[in-house]
């Protein structure tokens, strides 16, 4: 058989090793017009902040290398022009341009992978505005943040990407760094009230962020470049263009084959594209989302590997269906660790799902172990069942293993009953015997049971306002002095009890603690004496950000 990939790094190199692995006699063709078959595009933006010293810690495999151990045929430095389906030949144009050939094949996978959306009168012929994808992009930008010519330096695009560079470029003390994202939040796929606590580290570091505000155009100015917004303009002496990424290449390439609008492919379960000898991988394609079952563009390394390996057993005859994605991601923000999986709340709201949230912050492992930090857990979960649908996670240590387990329940639908008796490691450096993980399912359970009822700082205020509803903060009267919701009672959780004489069982109220926990214990105690309450979920440390944002 003989198999030809168009495309290298995470999604085709993946799958010409495994193709080697499940056999040894295919002949195996991998064909990229960049300079390296494969390597960490992921680390680039480390690479730029110095973090990783030599650009060849990036290299996974060479040619050579990947010829010597696979027995693999790789051609850098070629582009493919078409694919001829009918006689199943693919054009190639070599990287000169003088020189073009046709190659045959029995099956063909696409994994060209994503490139940066960008305006091309932004790049074209300056010098001082970059996008970010190659190792080449990453020596240029690299090169000119150290000439000691560059001050000020605008990233347009506060996505992954843009926030990662905003993050290394901080490395070089003297730089002046924007952020300018037309939505208004960073981080698309996180819900807006988690993105303050991303806006609050990045300002907390020097980064300047503008909001709500697109790139309009760029012009040379002199010795400076006029970046000019859809409101106002900024100057700078270099601009990355970090807007997001579309799939690379397929429009024209793969004419008669199902594309999307955003020139994704359509695949079915076995990655198989409209013919059923061309595969394709990776972020050229559209999948399924595990959970709602529709339409998914997710261009992340994770789900092109996996795809990798299932698009290999499946031409080798070990047929595997791929199961859609969740979308689980994590990023590295300076002291701090952002991680999420699964749905969002614009996407619960979209497909009109019986979805809720639930806001908690437990301690990352034994409090009275030293170094304990927060951690802030947002889950949304179906108010009938409670399946878990997706989560977001923030704190200094353990986000990372709290996602994980979350992308577990997310994949293999279990609910928040099950999170309740998951049996995780315990010691106290790494854990408490309650596990976050425990302590969400048990909130998220008190929910369902009616136990208690929760209510976000969103919704606050419009509660007050339809059904005149009152505050009450049940904190110490220290925390209350150093600020409290306006008009709030003050009663603290431990008077409680003998303080119920105080408040008007013809009234409705909304409680909250620093976290939500005490106010849980309020709530309890409440209901049980006949009040009607609701707990303001996130507590008000997680108020006082949001209200900043």
């Amino acid at each position: 058989m003989k198999i030809v990939i168009i495309g290298g790094v995470a999604g085709g190199a993946t799958t010409a090793a495994r193709l080697r692995r499940l056999d040894e006699k295919a002949e195996i063709i991998m064909i990229d017009k960049g300079n390296h078959i494969s390597f960490a595009n992921c680390g680039l933006p480390y690479y730029i902040g110095d973090v990783i010293k030599d650009k060849d810690d990036l290299l996974l495999q060479t040619p050579e290398s990947f010829k010597q151990r696979f027995n693999i045929d790789v051609r850098i430095r070629q582009k493919v022009l078409k694919i001829n389906k009918e006689e199943k030949k693919i054009l190639v144009e070599k990287k000169d341009g003088k020189e073009q050939y046709e190659e045959t094949y029995d099956k063909l996978i696409i994994s060209t992978g994503a490139e940066p959306i960008n305006h091309v009168d932004f790049l074209e012929g300056n010098e001082r505005v970059k996008t970010l994808r190659t190792i080449e992009d990453a020596q240029a930008i690299k090169q000119h943040i150290k000439s000691g010519n560059v001050k000020d330096v605008v990233i347009v695009g506060g996505g992954y990407i843009g926030v990662e560079m905003a993050e290394n470029l901080r490395n070089y003390e003297d730089l002046n760094i924007t952020i300018v994202q037309s939505n208004d939040h960073l981080i698309g796929p996180l819900d807006k009230d988690m993105a303050c606590f991303v806006h609050r580290e990045l300002r907390k570091n020097g980064i300047n962020i503008i909001l709500n505000n697109g790139l309009s155009e760029i012009e040379q100015d002199g010795d400076k470049l006029n970046v000019i917004l859809d409101n106002g303009e900024l100057k700078a002496d270099f601009v990355i263009l970090s807007i997001g990424v579309k799939p690379e290449g397929v429009i024209g390439l793969v004419s008669g084959l199902t594309v999307r609008y955003n020139g994704a492919i359509d695949v079915n379960e076995y990655l198989q594209t409209k013919n059923k000898d061309i595969y394709a991988i990776g972020d050229v394609i559209i999948t399924e989302n595990t959970v709602t079952g529709y339409s998914n563009y997710t261009p992340l390394a994770g789900p092109a590997n996996r795809q990798a390996r299932i698009v290999a057993n499946n031409i080798a005859g070990k047929i595997n269906p791929y199961e859609g994605s969740i979308g689980s991601s994590i990023i590295k923000i300076f002291d701090y660790s952002l991680a999420m999986t699964g749905l969002n709340e614009k996407t619960c709201q979209e497909k009109h799902l019986s979805a809720s949230s639930i806001i908690i912050s437990p301690n990352s492992h034994a409090s009275y172990y030293p170094g304990s930090t927060p951690i802030l857990i947002k889950c949304w979960y179906n108010r009938g069942n409670g399946q878990i649908y997706g989560g977001q996670v923030w704190g200094k240590e353990g986000v990372d293993k709290i996602c994980d387990i979350l992308a577990v329940a997310v994949k293999m639908k279990m609910t928040a009953y099950d999170l309740e008796k998951l049996e995780l490691c315990y010691a106290p450096p790494y854990s408490s015997a309650k596990s976050p993980v425990n302590i969400l399912g048990n909130s998220i359970v008190n929910n369902i049971e009616r136990l208690v009822r929760t209510v976000t700082w969103q919704e606050v205020e419009d509660l007050k306002k339809r059904e005149k509803y009152l505050i009450l903060d049940v904190r110490t009267d220290e925390e209350y002095e150093r600020g409290h919701f306006e008009n709030a009672i003050h009663i603290p959780l431990d008077d409680l009890r003998k303080r119920l004489n105080e408040l008007d069982k013809t009234k409705k109220y909304l409680i909250y603690c620093r976290t939500g926990l005490r106010s849980y214990l309020a709530c309890r105690i409440l209901v049980q004496n006949g009040f009607d309450v609701y707990n303001i979920t996130g507590g008000y440390s997680f108020y006082k950000v949001i209200s900043k944002n």
